[in-house]
Parts: structure tokens; sequence; C-alpha cells
């Protein structure tokens, strides 16, 4: 619970964060006479601003924040312009794995800052204030269903934007060129699973020739399917039946929702399994978090496989789950060995060590947006990024 004082009356709700961030230790009231330097100030001292102004003066009021952020105001130009120079040379003298821990505590202070502007939901999720959204629908996609009997609760107006903007992408749908032509080709992916914004990896998936030794039934695993995506395209491909596992409740059910919209034509089981379902496959697909670090929030899991555990996981069970002649594909970006953070020697050395060798690799070069963004701190390993996929047989 969060408790704060207004009028003069003490009152308390529920305190929610998808980020698993901790309550602010003490909170005040905001509103539209609230000028962003006293915002900045209190953010940066962990002081919650319990918004009770007009909503839109509070997403102002957070872009406010991040200007102050990214700039200063209290230093002159020569000085932040001497401050960045002195930034980039630090970072540039220092290696790549501890350049991206630096960008990490950078960003993670960020969004701690920008995090201190809270929104109040009634039971209902809904939002008392001039000019707010009717964010109940996002919220409920987001949190599950109100309960009308419970009590109000609080949530950065920071996470509020990520809900929302969930939601819409949700609606929208992600247009994926390998399931066909529009518009029965896009992927509605569900808050907290990952997007599949980057159609690398997909494309990938939908070009790696099947191995030639078939079997009576054609069955392949889907292993982490989150959207359900790569299940999608699998099942377009001269495969009988693909089985689809994951861990994570909101990736089945945005699996299974999309699953069954494409209506694609070779069935699709989706179970929740760590890693494996039981039998054998002749295609095994896993596309593992690409970042052998400590995910920041929940929803950082999608991104950041600490110790590599999904990783070496998939590595180690999948010579028991191989159908004869079958294969393993392993989609992996060398964005980590940009970073320093793990060598292909380290890579090659898991594969032998689980019984594995390399049938073959293919290759796709990125083209997102921050490939071109010299801006990037991490802008040197984002241009060297190259996304494969690993063709994995019995040794």
């Amino acid at each position: 619970m969060i408790h704060w004082n207004e009028a003069d009356e003490e009152r308390s709700a529920l305190w929610r964060s998808e980020r698993g961030a901790l309550p602010p230790k003490r909170m005040v009231l905001a509103d539209d006479t609230t000028s962003a330097d006293t915002a900045y100030r209190l953010a940066c001292e962990g002081t919650g601003l319990l918004w009770r102004g007009d909503f839109q003066n509070a997403r102002q009021l957070v872009q406010a924040l991040a200007r102050r952020i990214d700039k200063p105001p209290k230093a002159s130009k020569q000085a932040r312009v001497e401050r960045k120079k002195a930034a980039d040379a630090a970072v540039s003298g220092v290696p790549a794995g501890q350049a991206f821990h630096l960008h990490r505590q950078a960003q993670s202070q960020r969004a701690r800052v920008l995090g201190m502007v809270l929104i109040e939901f009634g039971a209902d999720y809904g939002i008392a204030l001039r000019r707010a959204p009717d964010a109940r629908p996002a919220c409920t996609e987001a949190w599950g269903p109100a309960d009308g009997a419970s009590s109000a609760c609080v949530a950065s107006l920071r996470e509020l934007m990520g809900v929302i903007s969930a939601h819409e992408w949700r609606k929208k749908g992600v247009e994926i060129p390998a399931l066909g032509k529009a518009p029965n080709n896009r992927i509605h992916p569900h808050y907290g699973v990952f997007s599949p914004v980057r159609g690398e990896y997909v494309e990938l998936v939908a070009k790696a020739p099947l191995p030639t030794l078939r079997p009576n039934k054609f069955v392949a695993f889907d292993i982490g399917t989150g959207t359900g995506v790569l299940s999608a395209v699998l099942a377009l491909r001269d495969i009988d039946q693909v089985v689809a596992t994951d861990q994570d409740p909101r990736a089945l059910a945005c699996a299974r929702e999309n699953l069954q919209r494409l209506r694609l034509p070779n069935p699709v089981k989706v179970m929740q399994a760590d890693l494996f379902p039981e039998g054998l496959a002749s295609v095994i697909v896993c596309n593992p978090p690409w970042l052998p670090a400590r995910p920041g929030s929940p929803l950082e899991g999608t991104v950041y496989d600490e110790g590599s555990r999904m990783l070496l996981g998939f590595l180690k069970g999948l010579p028991a789950h191989l159908a004869h002649g079958g294969e393993g594909w392993l989609i992996l970006s060398n964005f980590a060995e940009q970073l320093g953070l793990r060598t292909r020697a380290e890579l090659l050395a898991a594969i032998k060590d689980s019984g594995l060798k390399v049938l073959g690799r293919m290759d796709a070069t990125p083209d997102h947006p921050k490939v071109a963004d010299e801006s990037d701190p991490l802008h040197a390993a984002r241009a060297a990024e190259v996304t494969s996929l690993w063709r994995l047989g019995a040794a």
C-alpha cells in the first residue's frame, strides 16, 4: 500500500508497478501550479508527485523532467558541452561490456526519476482527472479485470503510458510479411509479451531449409513462443504439427489468440512448459533473450537472460528431444558478443558440451532505427550486430 495525507485526511491505495519498483517513501500532491523545476528537485530526491491537475499537463511535466535529465538546466551551455565530451571519453575508454552496464545504470536512474509522477485510479481503473483518457480497457488487459469491491490504486504515469501504448499495439497489430499478404498477416502482441517488430529473425525461420529426413508425422517445437509468431510461420510450412511452449501466462494467452485468429492450415498446440514438451520433433526452434544479464524488472525478462539460463537449458535439453535426423534452430543475435557479454568461443563450447554440432548458419542484418542512431551510446555494437539462425544437430 502507498500512503499520503490529503485535506487533513490519511489516505492509502494499492501500489502497482509492473517494473517491480518500490513505492516512494514520501509523497506530495502536485497539480498545474507545480513548476517543472520543483517537480524535478522532488523527483530526484525520491519524492512521489501524486497528480491532481489536468492529465495532459501531467504528460507535459514528464516530458519536462526528461529534458532536465538529458540537459540539466543549471549548467551553462559550455559546461554541458564539456560534460558530454567527458562522458563520451569515459565511455569510449572502457570495454564495451562496462559501457553497456553504465548505460543501463543511467537508463534505470532516468526511469526512476520519470516514474515519480503518479496517477490514482478508481476501483474500476477510471481516472478522475480533467482530460484523462479512458484507460480502463488498457489497464484491464495489462492488470486483469478490475474488482469493483477493491480499493483504488496508484501507478506512475510513465507506466500507464506504457500500458496504453501496448493496448494500441495490440489493437493495431504488427504486420509479418512471412505470414502472407495483408490484412491477414498481423500478430497482436499483448502487454508484457515481446513484440516481433524486428522481422529479420522471423524471415530466417521462414527461409531455413527443413531437414531432408522426414518421418511419417513431421513435428516442430517452438520453445518460448511469446506471441506465437514463429509457430505461425512454421505452421505455414510443410510441417504436420507444431507444439508451442512458454511459461508466462500472458504469452500463452497471446499465442493462443494470435494462432486462432490466423486460422492456420496446420494445427498448433500451445501448452505451458519450462522449455521442452514431451516427445520428439524434427525441428525445434528457440529464440531466447539475447543478452546474458539480470533483468531490471519483470518486463525485461524477454530481453535479458541472467546466466544464459534459457540458452543453456535449450542446448542441454535439445539432443533428448530431437527426432532422428532432426535439427534445432537457435536464433541468436551477436549483440552480446559485440558488447563483450559473451564470446563466440563460449557459445560454440556450450553447443559442443551439449552433444551438438553446427550443421549450418544463416545470417541477417537488422534494420531497426537504432542501427542508424549515432547518438546511441551503444551505436558501435548495434551497427555491427548480426542475427543468426544456428542449425544444430546431434553430434
